[in-house]
Parts: structure tokens; sequence; C-alpha cells
């Protein structure tokens, strides 16, 4: 059991749950629908993983002087400068499995920074600014990305077949009629 009122295991905790919750919204969709562009900036959910993958690997890695053991597994400097959305797609040569292998294996190379390290351990990343960081500012800011990113993926999946909620077994949304729903909220947002 995970003692939430210890900082470091509430943010190790909280980091895992949104990591499980975007996976669980690639369950059972077919590799086109999972790299299939849902938005007019080409949001999709393969390549939320493949980003989330590669900011972990980042974040964990290179900022706290931890190259990931296989680099050319991670987009590299030379691919985001030739295309700055290189993180957000699967190529052809990468498939659905092979990223989820990929983000799972990202997992414990990032606990394994988290676990070693105090939550005041410094670090430095070296794309900011001002890079002066903490192993606590880090899990903050990547717990924050990845929420973010945890609910894109909530909005593409719902669009695509009605799952919704927070994990797959246990929706967390009440059992109501949603088209009724939706058409209440449509006819009143027609009032303005």
């Amino acid at each position: 059991m995970t003692d939430l009122t210890d900082a470091k295991d509430a943010l190790r905790y909280y980091l895992q749950e949104a990591r499980e919750s975007l996976l669980w919204k690639l369950d059972g969709l077919s590799e086109r629908e999972l790299r299939m562009p849902r938005t007019p900036t080409g949001t999709n959910l393969l390549g939320i993983v493949k980003h989330a993958a590669n900011v972990e690997i980042g974040y964990f890695g290179d900022t706290f002087g931890r190259p990931w053991p296989t680099p050319q597994e991670r987009v590299s400097d030379a691919e985001v400068d030739a295309d700055p959305q290189a993180d957000w797609y699967a190529t052809e040569r990468e498939s659905a499995a092979g990223i989820v292998d990929l983000y799972r294996r990202v997992w414990a190379f990032a606990d394994a920074t988290i676990e070693v390290l105090p939550l005041d351990a410094p670090g430095r990343v070296p794309w900011w600014r001002n890079g002066e960081v903490t192993l606590g500012r880090v899990l903050v800011h990547v717990l924050t990305d990845l929420a973010r990113h945890a609910g894109h993926a909530d909005i593409l999946r719902e669009s695509i077949d009605g799952a919704a909620g927070l994990v797959a077994d246990s929706s967390n949304l009440p059992d109501q009629d949603w088209p009724l729903y939706v058409q209440k909220l449509t006819a009143l947002a027609e009032r303005f």
C-alpha cells in the first residue's frame, strides 16, 4: 500500500495512475485508429504515448545525468530539428505495440531515477533557459504534463467509440442518458 501522506510516494502514485490511464485509452483500437489524426493539429492517441515516453526519458534521464540505454529508440534532436512534431506520431517503422513497450520500459527507467534520488536532488534541464531543478520539481512538471495529455487522450478516445473514464474497468462517470444530457446542454448553449 502506498503512503499518500509521503510526498514522494504520492507523486509516484499519481504519476503511475496517469500513465496507466493514458495507456488504457489505446486498448482494443486498431493500428489505424491509434494513428489517425483527431484534431486540426494532428493529435492522435499513439502520438501522445510516444511523446510521453520521450518526455519521461528527457526529464528523468538527461536532467539527472542518466542516459537512455538505447538512444536509437528515442526521438533525436536532429529529428526534432527536421520535424518539430517528430515525437507526436508513429512512423511507418514503429508499431503501437512497440511504442507501448517502449513507454513501459521508460516507466522502469524513470522510476529507477525517482527511487534512488531524494526530492531535493539537483538536476539540470538542458532545454530550459534556467534549467536548475530538483527531482521534486521535475516530478510535478512531468505529472502535470502527463495528466494534461491523458485528458487529451480521454477526449480522443471518447470521440472514437464512447469509451470514457479514469480506468478501463470503472468509468467513474454517473449512469445516465448521455444523448439526453448532451441535448440538454446543446439547448442551453443555443440560448446564447
